[in-house]
């Protein structure tokens, strides 16, 4: 048999007159016309070696040869057009796991409702959390192994970029704090000890880095690699946090905290969905990337639009 002789197309005819085991129904079958139909046919007994379809009176019939590769065809043809067609999430049946890199603030606002909406959806889904790396230290092999970065504006190679909410920063207090409510004041916000937050991969508070920009330094008293960390502490001692306003809404209740507006406004805050370019039109990414964004604007009080 001269495989260099087939194509696609030509097994394409082929299953059609296996299934015909007429040259005229096989034509209407695939699109074509009869001298193409029959044009394919001389070509696939030339290749097969073996005449497919013979006359018996008034039909044709198939031959041995062709009654014995009716079944495999058509299977094979199957699984050839299912490498095509588009794939499928089944939510509901799926057990894949899933790796997501975000801050700590991102986890206490976003983890806990979009959970709700996975373990309704997914039962058998799995989510791991991995602590936020910055650009310069996300490596091309750690990026392989994530499906969803959350961070503050910063751009991550080989990933495309969706907005999830907007918020504010603020001063985080505890309830009784001996200045409280005067720290509104440039004077006693600069007179005030602070809890600086440095996550991974940078150098130093974003706050800080914002404040430089106006000659402006407050006194830092201790630093802390997360925004959680910066709350507690805060929520026992006199230290002040300048943090996401929506974090210290999320847990002033369960910590006693205030939240103080800060002299000095930075403006907002925009915090970004990052996914793989290489995911771009996978179906499960497309499921949990659309959760998230129901999850993340939702905070914004947005209807979002399916990613």
């Amino acid at each position: 048999m001269n495989f260099n002789s087939l194509d696609l197309n030509l097994l394409v005819a082929l299953d059609a007159l296996l299934k015909e085991a007429s040259v005229s129904r096989a034509a209407m079958r695939i699109g074509l016309s009869q001298p193409a139909a029959s044009h394919a046919l001389q070509r696939l007994r030339d290749a097969i070696g073996d005449p497919l379809l013979v006359r018996t009176g008034a039909r044709m019939e198939l031959t041995p040869r062709a009654q014995a590769l009716r079944g495999p065809l058509s299977q094979a043809l199957d699984q050839v057009r299912g490498l095509f067609a588009p794939e499928k999430f089944d939510a509901s049946r799926s057990e894949r796991h899933f790796r997501l890199m975000m801050p700590d603030l991102a986890v206490e606002l976003l983890m806990p409702p979009l959970m709700e909406k996975v373990t309704k959806q997914a039962p058998g889904v799995t989510i791991d959390v991995v602590p936020w790396r910055g650009p310069a230290i996300f490596t091309a092999e750690f990026a392989r192994t994530i499906d969803l970065v959350i961070s503050i504006g910063d751009a991550f190679k080989g990933f495309h970029r969706q907005r999830l909410y907007v918020d504010s920063d603020a001063l985080a207090v505890r309830k009784g704090h001996p200045v409280g409510a005067g720290l509104k004041k440039r004077d006693a916000f600069l007179a005030a000890r602070h809890v600086a937050v440095v996550i991974r991969g940078q150098n130093e508070d974003l706050i800080d880095r914002w404040l430089h920009t106006k000659n402006i330094e407050r006194r830092i008293a201790l630093v802390v690699p997360g925004y959680i960390e910066a709350l507690h502490v805060t929520a026992r001692t006199d230290l002040v946090a300048f943090v996401p306003r929506r974090l210290i809404a999320a847990l002033a209740k369960q910590l006693s905290l205030k939240t103080v507006t800060p002299p000095l406004d930075p403006g907002i805050d925009e915090q970004h969905m990052f996914y793989p370019t290489r995911a771009q039109f996978d179906p499960g990414s497309i499921w949990l990337r659309n959760l998230m964004l129901q999850t993340g604007r939702g905070l914004d009080g947005v209807k979002p639009r399916a990613a």
